[in-house]
């Protein structure tokens, strides 16, 4: 659920908070649709061209210990730029969301379940998420799976990289100025003795 440093510097543009005291025991199930006002913020935050549509359904679930379950999926269409070709190119996202909520106090001992899960060949869970302050925010959920599903090197279906083909010219080869300065400087002969 980290996000690069540039990201965290602006404000969460999707939020939808949800207090973790008022989740009934049943748990809770939230469809999510983001406006354009919201998309537009998406975007920005995570450096894309434009989200032409965002959704997210989630389910809350309340687990032993205080913590909870979010699971669900959040879609998107997304408008990038072909990195080969640099035209505008929409990608679709479909991304799985599994994430777990702990209350602060009890993360670094389940961080410790993760490390020694790690040491041994059981599958590594991943650690927590901590509820921050009784809520755990759906927005921020749905826009973390987003940017974490975003292709970083997009590219139309249909185009290859053709690097520039130029001709080789002698001189401009990497060790013509090596040699021109080879043939500069030739060592003297050795010199001829004398006629006494």
């Amino acid at each position: 659920m980290n996000r690069t440093a540039d990201m965290t510097e602006k404000p969460d543009p999707w939020r939808i908070p949800v207090v973790v005291a008022q989740i009934p025991d049943t748990g809770l199930h939230r469809e999510l649709e983001a406006d354009k006002a919201v998309r537009e913020a998406i975007a920005e935050v995570g450096g894309l061209r434009e989200v032409l549509a965002a959704s997210a359904s989630l389910d809350v679930t309340p687990m032993s210990g205080g913590r909870f379950h979010v699971e669900g999926r959040v879609r998107a269409r997304i408008g990038q730029t072909c990195v080969v070709t640099l035209d505008p190119i929409e990608n679709e996202i479909d991304e799985p969301i599994d994430w777990i909520f702990a209350p602060p106090e009890q993360i670094p001992e389940m961080a410790d379940l993760v490390e020694e899960a790690a040491e041994s060949d059981v599958a590594i869970p991943d650690p927590p998420e901590p509820i921050e302050n009784g809520v755990i925010d759906l927005g921020r959920i749905a826009t973390d799976a987003l940017y974490l599903a975003v292709d970083p090197y997009p590219r139309k279906p249909d185009a290859v990289f053709e690097p520039p083909v130029v001709p080789e010219d002698p001189a401009d080869h990497p060790f013509a100025a090596l040699k021109a300065l080879q043939l500069d400087a030739k060592p003297p002969g050795p010199k001829k003795p004398g006629k006494p």
